[in-house]
């Protein structure tokens, strides 16, 4: 439990793990590591166990484990975080990780065989898309049967919106998520609920148009570090915007415990904060209903 008096839900987590670095599923490359400013100590990956407890003294009762799909396979420097890996440890950690399904739209049917099998069967919360690993912007029409599919399933999809950085320097990809692009998305999938993470910067104030325009869009405020979020996306969070706004680190770019001893600093009213951190989450994942019905399965 954090210090707010309930646990905090990090809703954008990789498994950055020694493992995971052995089986070759690590996107970044060292240079972004360092960049980022990564604790030395944790440059080669953290246990499971060694994350729990970073979860445990910020405050973080769940994270919701992305098993990624980061480009075409069949391209060189595209890696993936296979389903069965999140699974494996949502397994084991049932009470402190959700997963949530890479989307890879080169994959056709299996692709979509996969998603529902990941939610069905492995009791996965929502979907997560990279669109700048294929370089097709959100409305691209590759995606539509993902977005029929996570309506179809009744989960929500996030994916990143704003700049995307180098993460390898072998392989440089393109911007193609500015916010406006979830625009025709949203008119065409009224149901589906898209959460674009990553702020949106520099186009943070597209991204809150988007949020204000649609019922169905919410921004992500990870990736970036409390106290450098845009003061735009501050007020928007703390005002009008408080129940279209969710909390994550993206760990390994930001400690989780380093994100939630910022929040602070921005004096959020605490029936604010506490939808930022949990409340919006917990509703629009259907969290409470899903976890339930994992219980039972199991």
């Amino acid at each position: 439990m954090s210090k707010y008096g309930y646990g905090a839900i990090d809703t954008v987590v990789h498994v950055f793990t020694p493992e995971s670095f052995e089986r070759g599923e690590i996107t970044t490359d060292d240079n972004f590591r360092v960049k980022t400013r990564l604790n030395p100590d944790d440059l080669r990956g953290v246990s499971i166990p060694d994350y729990i407890k970073k979860m445990d003294r910020a405050g973080i009762e769940r994270s919701f484990l992305i098993a990624n799909r980061n480009g075409d396979m069949r391209v060189r420097y595209s890696t993936e975080t296979p389903y069965e890996v999140v699974y494996d440890i949502c397994n084991k950690y049932p009470d402190r990780f959700s997963g949530l399904a890479g989307v890879d739209p080169t994959r056709g049917m299996a692709g979509l065989r996969e998603l529902e099998k990941a939610v069905k069967e492995y009791g996965f919360v929502g979907a997560h898309l990279y669109p700048h690993w294929f370089g097709l912007a959100p409305n691209h029409a590759k995606y539509y049967p993902y977005y029929a599919k996570c309506c179809e399933l009744d989960i929500s999809i996030m994916m990143q919106v704003g700049n995307c950085l180098v993460y390898n320097k072998d392989r440089r990809l393109p911007t193609v998520g500015q916010p406006i692009t979830l625009d025709q998305v949203a008119i065409d999938f009224p149901e589906l609920t898209i959460i674009g993470i990553h702020v949106g910067w520099p186009w943070h104030n597209e991204m809150i148009a988007m949020a204000w325009k649609h019922p169905n869009i919410y921004i992500g405020l990870d990736a970036y570090a409390p106290k450098h979020w845009p003061a735009e996306i501050v007020h928007y969070a703390n005002t009008f915007g408080q129940d279209k706004v969710i909390f994550g680190s993206d760990w390994p770019v930001i400690d989780p415990e380093r994100a939630m001893s910022e929040l602070d600093i921005h004096n959020f009213k605490p029936e604010s904060l506490k939808k930022i951190l949990r409340d919006t989450t917990v509703r629009i994942f259907k969290l409470d209903e899903r976890l339930a019905k994992k219980r039972v399965a199991d």
